[in-house]
């Protein structure tokens, strides 16, 4: 068997992201391999995320994490994931097994977050089998930013997410 077909074991490595100003619930599945080893959300340098919110809010966004998480909190955008431990090979999405759910109390009690916008099918897919059974919080299925999302054309991903603007 390949290396990069085995199963790990993963408990989520960041820290949500969110304060008490913010508006706006953007969460992912689970952190690839490249931003578990980056260390901020959306590290994959083929991840879109990070283009799509320079397009949105018209501006150029760095590679600094500081900066990065600044934006976002000015912004009134909390980031976490729906999946806070999981068997996974790699960062294949459609490996995910025996999934623990991540606890998003903390966020809704401390912020002032009022809609929650998923970034991809695994993150509602898993948001809706956990979370939304605890959570009266509306929930959008945005189109995945990943680079595993070929269809999606970078403007396609810009004219879906600008929903995200009426809420922050």
């Amino acid at each position: 068997m390949k290396e990069n077909n085995v199963y790990n074991t993963i408990v989520h490595p960041l820290e949500p992201l969110y304060d008490k100003n913010s508006k706006i619930l953007i969460l992912g599945s689970f952190p690839s391999v490249k931003t578990r080893e980056v260390g901020f959300f959306y590290g994959h340098k083929q991840n879109r995320f990070w283009k799509v919110l320079s397009k949105l809010f018209e501006i150029e966004i760095s590679d600094d994490i500081a900066e990065r998480r600044r934006l976002l909190l000015d912004k009134g955008i909390a980031v976490w994931d729906a999946i806070y431990k999981c068997d996974i090979i790699a960062s294949s999405d459609s490996s995910i097994k025996n999934v623990v759910p991540t606890d998003l109390s903390d966020i809704f009690e401390h912020s002032d977050v009022k809609k929650v916008f998923c970034n991809g099918n695994t993150s509602y897919k898993y948001y809706n089998m956990y979370q939304g059974k605890i959570y009266d919080y509306e929930v959008v299925n945005l189109p995945s930013t990943s680079p595993a999302n070929a269809s999606y054309s970078l403007d396609k991903l810009v004219n879906s997410w600008k929903v995200i603007l009426e809420y922050i």
